[in-house]
């Protein structure tokens, strides 16, 4: 099990498992690890809402989760994923979209 911070947490990437793309950030608590490899589908803890959830469960946007994988300090997840449509809650393929701009603003980017 990887190494979960003080409120039980660890960070976790979604990566496009045909093209390596970064999809999304969230993070992941044991139980949302557990119904992940349970399901094959990607469940994240969200800090916002207090609880479990599945990425995808209003959307049908859902990750199929080929692999996960854990880095060397134990502290954050890979999750190596095929995705039902975008990732991101905004309907862009990918959370990051948008880049900084020189002037400190931000950039929408089409990649």
């Amino acid at each position: 099990m990887p190494r979960f911070d003080s409120a039980g947490l660890v960070t976790a990437i979604a990566l496009d498992h045909a093209s390596g793309r970064l999809l999304m950030v969230a993070h992941m608590d044991a139980e949302a690890i557990a119904r992940t490899r349970e399901t094959g589908f990607a469940h994240f803890h969200s800090r916002s809402r207090g609880r479990l959830w599945m990425k995808g469960e209003t959307s049908g946007h859902v990750l199929k989760v080929i692999e996960i994988r854990v880095d060397c300090d134990q502290d954050a997840l890979e999750l190596r994923v095929e995705a039902a449509g975008p990732a991101c809650h905004t309907m862009a393929p990918s959370c990051f979209y948008r880049r900084l701009a020189a002037d400190g603003g931000l950039e929408r980017i089409e990649d």
